[in-house]
Parts: C-alpha cells; sequence; structure tokens
C-alpha cells in the first residue's frame, strides 16, 4: 500500500494548526512556506480536510485554516480518509473464477477467496489502527520543543523560510 505525500503534508498541518491554537486562522501561504510545500497542491489538500470536517476555512484576505475539532476528536484515519479516500485498497475481482476456474462448479466459489479475506483483514486492522490513534497522541509524543519552535517562527509573520 502506498500513500500520497499529501497525507504527511496534512497531518503536519493538522499538527501545526494544533499547536498554534484556535487564535486566528492560519493561510495556506504561510503553512506551504513553514514546510516549504508547494501553495497550490498544499491548497487543494487542505480543502479536502475542511470536506471532511477536519479543518474549517476562513475566506478573505486574513482569512485561512483551523482545526475544525479538538486533537483529541480527529484521528489518523479521519485525515488519511479526507486525502486518500474511503475506498478499499484491495479490490477482488473474483479472478479465480476466470481461465481455469471458468467451468468449476458454483459451489467452489460459496467461501470468500482467502486472498480477499486475508487482505480485507489487513486493511481492516490498519484503518483500526488510524481510527484509534487522534492527532492529540501524536501531539503528547513529539518534543516540545518542536511546538516552541514552530510557535515562534509563526509569530515572526514569515512566509518564507
Amino acid at each position: 500500500m502506498r500513500m500520497s505525500e499529501g497525507v504527511e503534508w496534512a497531518l503536519h498541518c493538522c499538527v501545526t494548526l494544533a499547536w498554534l491554537g484556535d487564535e486566528r486562522p492560519v493561510s495556506t501561504a504561510r503553512l506551504a512556506a513553514s514546510f516549504e510545500l508547494p501553495p497550490a497542491y498544499l491548497n487543494k489538500r487542505l480543502q479536502a480536510l475542511v470536506r471532511a470536517g477536519v479543518l474549517s476555512s476562513t475566506p478573505g484576505a486574513r482569512g485561512g485554516f483551523r482545526l475544525a475539532r479538538p486533537p483529541e476528536r480527529i484521528t489518523l484515519m479521519d485525515v488519511v480518509a479526507a486525502i486518500e479516500g474511503t475506498e478499499d485498497v484491495f479490490r477482488c475481482t473474483e479472478i479465480r473464477r476466470r481461465g481455469s476456474g471458468a467451468e468449476a462448479p458454483d459451489r467452489d466459489f460459496r467461501r470468500p477467496c482467502g486472498i480477499s479475506t486475508a487482505m480485507r483483514r489487513a486493511e481492516l486492522a490498519w484503518r483500526r489502527e488510524l481510527a484509534g490513534q487522534t492527532l492529540a497522541d501524536i501531539l503528547a509524543g513529539t518534543p516540545g520543543s518542536a511546538a516552541e519552535r514552530t510557535r515562534r517562527w509563526f509569530a515572526t509573520g514569515r512566509t518564507s523560510t
């Protein structure tokens, strides 16, 4: 399984917004500059988080993004699903019914394919693990110096590194 870099970007932006608090919204340009990311691409990811209810956005010159919920109510799965979508990663197309299996009786296929079952079980475990971890958990495991460094950088008003 491979996730896009947008997941990493989205998670880091969410952590940054949690560190900055709810005082005022943070623009895409500021978030992009803080990680040296392309603003247009980052904005697409941030808008996906808004549609998913992870972030809220404020339009206008002084607008930007904030967390829409407290960090303890935003799971890693919320962010991953917002960026990657909710489709199953593995899609069984029942190829066992083709070729040499095309003429097999239906009774041979009553039980789900072992491969499909194993893959679905693994994906469910992955999704549960991500759903069981919140931004608050990530924040708790991050050195306080990272939060302070981020707050200082954003307090300077810089839009480039």
